[in-house]
């Protein structure tokens, strides 16, 4: 069995996105039973900028579109999660030990009618908005602690 140690972290990119009350869109994975809920995100493609990975995986995972999105910050740091051992040998063809994320705050201008998860290769099986507090709560354990660091990295527009 690889040591997970040793392998590198997938780099990939978020977005913490809010509605005009200021409550986080979250979404259940149609790849699990788990009752978490998780904010839009993924890995990056080769030499991709983060900003425009993150918005291509929002669109990708929930139907709206880039100009519905106003950016309002950045993590000033990247933040990183492991898997949990069981996990490292199944996902990502058991390539990375992790992510290292890029995530960035923005707004939702549109409607709730524009949010479509039925996307060409859905990855959500149920959405809402939620309070930013409960984001911690909500998302499976090894992403916990990175929860928290962005509900701090964003508390001045939260």
């Amino acid at each position: 069995m690889t040591d997970p140690t040793s392998l590198p972290y997938r780099p990939g990119a978020g977005v913490m996105l809010l509605n005009r009350e200021g409550k986080v869109f979250v979404a259940q994975r149609i790849d699990s039973t788990l009752e978490a809920w998780q904010m839009p995100q993924g890995g990056l493609e080769e030499g991709e900028d983060p900003q425009d990975g993150a918005l291509r995986e929002l669109e990708e995972e929930t139907g709206i579109d880039r100009d519905k999105v106003e950016i309002l910050a950045r993590c000033p740091l990247e933040l990183t999660y492991d898997l949990p051992g069981e996990l490292v040998g199944k996902m990502w063809k058991g390539k990375w030990r992790g992510q290292r994320q890029h995530w960035f705050l923005a707004r939702f201008l549109g409607r709730d009618e524009e949010i479509d998860i039925a996307t060409a290769t859905p990855e959500f099986r149920a959405w809402k908005w939620a309070e930013p507090a409960e984001l911690p709560a909500m998302i499976v354990p090894f992403k916990k602690q990175l929860y928290e660091k962005l509900l701090d990295a964003f508390r001045a527009w939260l």
